[in-house]
């Protein structure tokens, strides 16, 4: 298994942060990477998710849906083409730091046949889309009359 691994300090409530994360019609008024996403918000439903890497190719993706415990963890499984290949397993996971501040922790464990080739291709880019996003996050959570809900 392969992981990518990014986290930010949040200046905000889980609760906040959870609603930015999975208000997805709001996702292109400021995510750099996780650029739209649809579907229902409930574990073993699938989602379309358009994907943009800085300098890389854009995708969309059809993962189902592992996980969704609310102001927590948000986890999806992918596929390239079928399973086994090349599987990729996004976490995002909200930590409670104290009252008003939480570690927001995204990964990604790859695994398959094709997983250490690929990666070796997309990896720094896929790296740095995490960062910018969860930079993103952090800008929009914090910013004073945000319009997610608690």
């Amino acid at each position: 298994m392969k992981e990518l691994y990014s986290e930010i300090e949040i200046n905000a409530s889980a609760g906040r942060v959870w609603g930015v994360l999975t208000d997805f019609p709001r996702l292109p008024a400021w995510n750099p990477f996780m650029q739209r996403a649809s579907g229902p918000l409930q574990e073993g439903e699938k989602l379309e998710v358009r994907l943009q890497p800085p300098d890389g190719s854009g995708m969309t993706i059809k993962p189902t849906l592992l996980k969704v415990e609310p102001d927590r963890e948000l986890r999806w499984l992918g596929h390239l083409f079928v399973p086994g290949l090349f599987d990729g397993e996004h976490i995002f996971i909200i930590e409670p730091l104290g009252e008003d501040r939480v570690r927001f922790i995204q990964r990604e464990e790859f695994r398959g046949i094709l997983a250490s080739l690929l990666l070796g291709m997309i990896g720094e880019n896929t790296r740095r889309g995490f960062e910018t996003m969860n930079q993103a996050l952090k800008a929009e959570v914090e910013k004073p009359g945000g319009t997610a809900q608690e």
